[in-house]
C-alpha cells in the first residue's frame, strides 16, 4: 500500500482537507483508519500529534492519536470507516497552532544557546505540559539564559519569515545546519533567515512573529546537563495570565500594588523571624519551669502528654529529668496530626528505650526509633499513648 501524502509537510496551516480511506481495521477502542492523504502530524521529533475529527457523510469520528507507520499516516480514531469512503477531515486547530509556536520557538532557542554560550541542545521535547530542551552544559549564568531569552523574542520581533525545503544528502553537507540530519536520504530543512539551519520533519510557524513570546520558565540539572522548560506563543500567555492572577491576588491580600509584593512578603518573613524567635524563648522558659514542676513528681516511669511544646523542648525536657538516677520518662506533644514521642531514661537505668519506642510505634501505627538511653519517634494524634505507654513500661 503506498505512503500517505503529507499535506502538513506543505502547509502547516491547512486545518481541513479531503481524503479517500485507504485502509481501516477494528482494535480494542475505536479503530484505526490510513488515509491516502492527511493534513493530520503524526507523532515524532519530540513533538506531539494532532487532534481533529474526520466527516463521512453524516457521522463524526474524533482522531485522539495519529503516529507514523513507515510512511504510512495511522489515524486513531473513535470509531470504524469503512475503506473507499470518502472523508473530510478538520484539525484542532489551537492545538496545531501550539505546537507550531512550540516548536519553531525551540529551534530559536537552541539557536540562541549555542550563540550566546556555546551550549547545545541534545535532545527536545514538546509535551501537552510542559516543553523542554536538554543542553549539554552543567550550568549557566542567570545572564546567559536571559541572553538567550532575549535574543528570540528579538528574532520574533523581526518577523522574519520561516521556510522548509527539501535537499539532497550531498546539499545538506554543505549548508550550515545546527545539527547533523538523522536520516540517510533527502533531509528536510527548517530554516529561520539568517538564524537558524535545522533539519526537521516537523510543522513550524511560517513567519516567527507567529511564535509570540518566548519565555524560559525553569532549568535545573538533568543528567549531566541543564533542562530547560520553556513556553512560546499561547502557552506563554496562558502561563503569564496565571502568574498574574496569583501575583494579584496577593497584593489583594497585603492591600499593595502588585509590584510591592516582593517587599511585603520580605517584611512579613522579618516579622515571623521575630515572633519565632520570641516563642522560642517562651517556649524555652515554660519547658524550664516545667522540668521544675515534673522533677518534683515521685512517678516512675513518668508519662505525660504535654502541650505547647515543639520537638526539641521535649527532647530537651527529656533529658533534663534523666541526667542521673535510673528514673524512666515518656512524654508525648502534638505537632500537627500527630504525637511527637520521646522515651528516655536515667544513667542507672536498664530499660531499653529504643526497644520500648518500637514496640509502642508499632502499636500504634507509627514510627521510630534510638538508642537504649533515649528514642524518639511518632504516632497518630489520637492513639491513646498514655495507656500504651504505661503498659508497654510495665511490660
Amino acid at each position: 500500500m503506498s505512503a500517505t501524502e503529507r499535506l502538513d509537510l506543505d502547509d502547516p496551516h491547512r486545518f481541513a482537507f479531503d481524503a479517500t480511506v485507504q485502509d481501516a481495521w477494528r482494535r480494542e477502542a475505536g479503530a484505526v483508519l490510513v488515509l491516502d492523504r492527511s493534513a493530520f502530524y503524526p507523532e515524532g521529533g519530540g513533538q506531539l500529534a494532532d487532534r481533529g475529527v474526520l466527516h463521512a457523510g453524516d457521522r463524526e469520528v474524533e482522531v485522539h492519536d495519529v503516529q507514523n507507520d513507515g510512511g504510512r499516516v495511522l489515524h486513531y480514531v473513535s470509531a470504524l470507516v469503512p475503506p473507499g469512503t470518502s472523508i473530510s477531515g478538520r484539525l484542532d486547530r489551537a492545538r496545531r497552532l501550539e505546537h507550531m509556536a512550540l516548536h519553531t520557538g525551540q529551534h530559536m532557542l537552541s539557536r540562541a544557546f549555542v550563540d550566546v554560550a556555546r551550549a547545545e541542545t541534545r535532545s527536545a521535547r514538546l509535551g501537552a505540559q510542559a516543553a523542554t530542551l536538554d543542553l549539554d552544559r552543567p550550568s549557566l549564568a542567570d545572564r546567559l539564559l536571559q541572553a538567550a531569552e532575549d535574543r528570540v523574542n528579538e528574532v520574533v520581533d523581526d518577523d522574519r519569515p520561516v521556510r522548509t525545503r527539501t535537499v539532497t544528502p550531498e546539499e545538506a553537507a554543505t549548508l550550515k545546519l545546527r545539527r547533523t540530519p538523522k536520516v540517510l536520504g533527502p533531509v528536510r530543512i527548517v530554516e529561520v533567515e539568517g538564524f537558524d539551519q535545522t533539519p526537521c520533519g516537523g510543522t513550524h510557524c511560517t513567519r516567527t512573529a507567529q511564535v509570540g513570546p518566548v519565555k524560559i520558565l525553569d532549568v535545573h540539572k538533568h543528567r549531566g546537563g541543564l533542562r530547560v522548560t520553556f513556553a512560546a506563543g499561547r502557552r506563554t500567555r496562558r502561563v503569564l495570565s496565571a502568574e498574574s492572577a496569583s501575583l494579584r491576588d496577593l497584593a489583594a491580600r497585603f492591600s499593595c500594588a502588585p509590584t510591592d509584593v516582593p517587599g511585603a512578603v520580605a517584611k512579613l518573613e522579618r516579622e515571623l523571624r521575630v515572633t519565632r524567635e520570641s516563642l522560642g524563648v517562651a517556649r524555652k522558659g515554660w519547658a524550664t519551669a516545667l522540668a521544675t514542676v515534673l522533677a518534683a513528681t515521685p512517678d516512675d516511669p513518668l508519662v505525660r502528654t504535654l502541650e505547647d511544646l515543639d520537638r526539641d523542648a521535649l527532647r530537651s525536657l527529656a533529658q533534663g529529668l534523666t541526667r542521673e538516677g535510673s528514673r524512666v520518662v515518656a512524654l508525648a506533644a502534638p505537632q500537627g496530626d500527630t504525637l511527637a514521642i520521646v522515651l528516655a531514661r536515667g544513667p542507672e537505668g536498664s530499660r531499653d528505650c529504643g526497644v520500648l519506642l518500637q514496640s509502642l510505634a508499632a502499636e500504634l501505627g507509627g514510627g521510630g526509633g534510638g538508642r537504649p538511653e533515649r528514642a524518639e519517634g511518632r504516632i497518630p494524634r489520637g492513639a491513646p499513648f498514655a495507656a500504651s505507654a504505661r503498659a508497654a513500661l510495665a511490660r
